[in-house]
């Protein structure tokens, strides 16, 4: 069920002002975001959770997610309803286009979840991405109810990973986080922190009095006929025989490592390149979309590699059928701070990765000997990952019986299980 509200208006004012009423807040689309609401919905509908449960976003999450809002309307209850806030007031968000005015943006998005919580009568807001709102949380800016967030890119702790280097940028940037995360778990609404990096939670419970800070599985839902899909999938990719496929999932851009993947493949001596299969299933970025364009084509010049793309958004069904059919998945992003859900879906497919050395990622590939973990930012490093999978066997590289439990510890399931058992 979708609903619309103008905020002046009395209707808005729920009878049931006393009853435990959750808000869902989610400001973004694409990506993530509709799938971390989806796994909220089905375990809400499928376990008849008590309450009312309302989900505020954009107004074109409801056509960008069109599934989730269908799952939504499919339990038939009055008790659960998405709530797009209006054009006008999306308008006064204002923009990401600079560090200021996203400050602006992210103190704007808190008074409007505010007001939002006031006429909706919420008794709990969780934020689907608490990051955004550290600044107001540290502020102690108030809000009607009280309040838990998933925290997505906790990196005060990357010094205690292996292999990375800090630089004094690093420690002081580190420094300036734990300040600033230690000042927000001491609001006094803020009743859960969700963090979807494990190795952060001792962390942040050093730094936590009255808020309880959780780990949080990055969730990944699987369908049991995703293995059948695969094999008329490959047929209508036109795979050529023979070739490994390297698979690179999400939307594809600079902060992915596209371009670095790209240089690294035009390294690769002609018989490596006879076997390889590059894969690329996402929508690709807009501001790298002419130069991918323009290195693809040189690359097939130059070289017989296949590529192949998907530049489209791919429904949550349909995405882990492209994994059943990959041989390596490529998750070499730059620098990326937090999780990969890519990571997550490729062990559950039991595919080794090519991955950052950097933060999470890295550690996760190296603590569940999930693939090769490479410094993504060195074109030359990355060719050697990519020749070492093409001269020896993948799975040479991948611990299948880790990356299996690896898997099962970030159900959708155990993910929304989580959320409801601390709200």
């Amino acid at each position: 069920m979708t609903t619309s509200y103008k905020l002046t208006e009395p209707q808005l004012q729920h009878k049931a002002l006393n009853s435990r009423r959750l808000m869902l807040f989610d400001m973004s689309c694409g990506g993530h975001h509709g799938a971390f609401i989806q796994h909220l919905i089905r375990y809400w509908g499928e376990h008849d959770l008590p309450g009312y449960m309302d989900i505020v976003v954009m107004p074109q999450f409801i056509k960008q997610h069109q599934d989730v809002v269908d799952l939504a309307a499919s339990y038939r209850s009055d008790r659960l309803r998405f709530v797009p806030i209006t054009t006008e007031e999306k308008a006064e968000l204002g923009p990401w286009s600079t560090f200021a005015r996203r400050k602006m943006r992210a103190l704007r998005e808190w008074s409007l979840m505010s007001r939002y919580a006031k006429n909706l009568g919420t008794t709990e807001c969780l934020l689907m991405y608490f990051d955004t709102f550290q600044l107001s949380v540290v502020l102690r800016r108030k809000l009607p109810c009280a309040f838990s967030g998933i925290y997505f890119r906790p990196r005060f702790h990357y010094g205690d990973f292996q292999a990375i280097t800090l630089s004094q940028k690093d420690r002081i940037r580190h420094l300036q986080e734990r300040v600033h995360i230690s000042l927000a778990l001491g609001h006094p609404q803020l009743k859960t922190l969700f963090s979807l990096d494990q190795f952060s939670v001792k962390h942040l419970n050093k730094s936590s009095s009255n808020t309880q800070v959780v780990y949080l599985p990055d969730p990944v839902q699987t369908y049991p006929d995703s293995k059948f899909q695969a094999n008329s999938l490959k047929a209508n990719l036109g795979i050529e025989p023979g070739r490994l496929v390297f698979l690179m999932f999400g939307i594809i851009d600079e902060r992915k490592g596209i371009h670095q993947i790209l240089d690294a493949i035009a390294m690769l001596p002609p018989h490596l390149c006879q076997k390889l299969c590059l894969l690329l299933v996402g929508c690709i970025s807009s501001a790298d979309k002419p130069k991918v364009k323009a290195q693809i084509i040189k690359l097939s010049q130059l070289q017989s590699v296949q590529v192949i793309t998907r530049d489209r958004f791919v429904m949550e069904r349909e995405i882990q059928s492209y994994f059943h059919i990959s041989d390596v998945v490529l998750t070499i992003h730059q620098r990326h701070v937090g999780t990969s859900n890519t990571l997550i879906r490729a062990a559950a497919a039991q595919k080794p990765v090519l991955c950052s050395d950097y933060g999470l990622m890295g550690e996760w590939t190296r603590h569940y000997k999930l693939g090769l973990s490479v410094n993504s930012a060195v074109v030359s490093e990355i060719a050697q990952g990519l020749t070492r999978f093409l001269q020896e066997s993948p799975e040479k590289f991948f611990d299948s019986i880790s990356a299996r439990k690896f898997a099962r510890q970030h159900s959708a399931e155990k993910y929304a299980e989580t959320i409801f058992s601390y709200m």
